[in-house]
């Protein structure tokens, strides 16, 4: 792994050398794919030769260091994240990544989110964050209750038979001794105080991330109506709206009638049929109000740079405006399994029957019928739509002239076809998935075990951590030893296989031993191989 990217995190200057880089990012992927504990990650690496194997130890107690090592280094992560925008860990797995793809020599062209020579095949997952599910005003009661711990001494004692309600034990004992009839009412008193408390603190305490909290719940909860506090229905609270406190950016979503609190995330890997195996290619996290296109567009010039995508294949979800102008820009078909919305009459043609050719702009510029009829498609009147003008005689001798969507004028006797732009890029989704379903193959419908492999290490999809960026680590970690696990089946059924062939007496027994190994020390052998693993730079950490 190269170990560059991370200097960012440390001085410049002579000092205490830190922990290797690659032992550390080994560590965090260890635990996401084992769904370890902090404190079983550390007893493993401490006490697990085969641990210690893998990350490049030869014996117990080399290379010992205290957990709050890790703990620091998370802590720059985060900070280089939120400085820069960029994942240090998720670098180094696209780098991981793409050198194994290379060993192999993988074709990358078809991706389960889209290819065609190769491919690659995309699908999302919703996670969920180690957070309550809890009440209206259960959150609003432990908001204040965090607003009245920042407080100066003065200040707590001023507003001290303001709070005294809200401070009998925590927020869920509050609710507890509430009546259900009375929930209006304690709203409209805690709304009537988070105005108060939002105009007398904002001098002193404007920049403190609890004011702003308490800034952003109260214009979620509630609005002012000449002057008035009113609280909003719960039908008007946005699926943006704070979920927990400990949790700033986790939303609300509702997936075939069950909710979610917490997070999307989106997979994507290799699957052309040639390849002798499959590897997760990227994975992304939003918060899970996020659209499947967005995700999509947000996926695709990446993978574009780090592979030779040029066929992704996803379900109807990825399909929309956001990621059309995307794919167009990279140049990348996409095939999905399932459209959104109705399902077309069948005794009728539809936009979809007909091929609309696009220009660089992604503009339609020529249609052509299903009877083979092409004309140019003209900009509307209004500059809103699209219209191609089909000849008349050849649409009076067709025999699909009574399912035809075109219709003749009332002053011009051609066949007139009008669309808006969606609506020629939704049709021409929708006839490569009829084309594809013709072929009776569906590459897509293999990323549903990659989904369950890469969530498996955390029960019932709730990952132990809080905050996107520590789920976004998580997952990646856990991708990342999925991959290394389907090398690691590759090759023992390669193994195999080499067995059952004739050998040489003294090649038999190299076989067996190879065959044999465990996965950790197979886990060292591909990172040693495929990541350039070595003895690490040392770089400094100041004290």
């Amino acid at each position: 792994m190269n170990e560059a990217p991370f200097e960012v995190l440390y001085v410049d200057f002579p000092s205490r050398p830190n922990v290797p880089v690659n032992v550390l990012v080994g560590l965090e992927y260890l635990k996401a794919g084992n769904g370890w504990t902090d404190e079983e990650m550390y007893d493993n690496y401490c006490y697990d030769s085969q641990v210690l194997y893998a990350l490049g130890y030869r014996q117990l107690g080399e290379g010992d260091f205290d957990l709050r090592t890790l703990y620091y280094f998370r802590e720059r992560l985060s900070r280089q994240m939120q400085k820069t925008g960029i994942d240090l860990l998720d670098q180094a797995f696209e780098q991981v990544t793409d050198q194994q793809i290379a060993a192999f020599r993988l074709k990358t062209g078809k991706q389960r989110t889209s290819a065609l020579a190769a491919g690659a095949s995309v699908d999302s997952t919703l996670v969920a964050s180690n957070i309550l599910r809890i009440g209206r005003v259960q959150l609003l009661v432990e908001v204040l209750q965090r607003v009245q711990r920042i407080l100066n001494a003065s200040d707590q004692d001023h507003y001290a038979a303001d709070f005294e309600p809200y401070l009998q034990g925590h927020a869920g004992q509050y609710v507890y001794h509430m009546k259900i009839d009375e929930t209006d009412a304690h709203l409209q008193r805690i709304g009537e105080l988070m105005q108060q408390l939002l105009f007398e603190l904002k001098p002193v305490y404007a920049a403190e991330p609890i004011y702003q909290m308490l800034e952003r719940v109260f214009g979620e909860h509630f609005q002012l109506e000449q002057q008035d506090v009113v609280t909003k229905p719960n039908q008007a609270l946005s699926a943006t709206s704070l979920q927990s406190p400990d949790n700033l950016e986790a939303t609300y979503r509702e997936k075939r009638g069950k909710p979610y609190q917490g997070y999307v995330a989106n997979v994507s890997e290799t699957c052309d049929p040639q390849n002798p195996l499959q590897l997760i290619t990227k994975v992304q996290v939003a918060s899970n109000n996020v659209d499947d296109s967005q995700l999509l567009a947000e996926a695709l010039p990446d993978l574009k740079k780090h592979t030779e995508l040029d066929t992704i294949y996803t379900y109807g979800g990825h399909g929309g405006p956001a990621s059309d102008v995307v794919l167009q820009e990279q140049q990348v078909e996409h095939i999905q399994t399932a459209i959104r919305g109705r399902t077309p009459n069948p005794e009728k043609l539809h936009l979809a029957d007909f091929a609309i050719k696009f220009n660089q702009d992604n503009q339609p510029v020529k249609v052509t019928c299903p009877n083979g009829q092409t004309e140019i498609a003209h900009p509307s009147s209004q500059k809103k739509a699209f219209v191609a003008h089909f000849n008349a005689v050849e649409c009076a001798t067709c025999p699909l002239v009574d399912q035809c969507p075109a219709q003749p004028g009332k002053r011009d006797p051609r066949h007139h076809l009008r669309f808006t732009q969606a609506e020629a890029q939704a049709s021409e989704r929708r006839r490569r998935s009829q084309e594809q379903l013709k072929d009776g193959r569906n590459l897509r419908a293999a990323v549903e075990a990659t989904v369950r492999s890469v969530k498996h290490p955390f029960p019932a999809g709730k990952l132990p951590v809080r905050g996107k960026f520590r789920v976004t680590c998580l997952l990646i970690g856990s991708a990342a030893v999925s991959n290394v696990r389907r090398i690691q089946r590759y090759l023992q059924a390669r193994s195999k296989a080499d067995m059952t062939q004739p050998v040489a007496l003294g090649a038999e027994n190299s076989i067996q031993q190879q065959a044999g190994d465990s996965f950790w020390a197979f886990a060292r052998t591909t990172l040693t191989a495929l990541c350039g693993l070595a003895r690490p730079k040392m770089l400094t950490v100041s004290c």
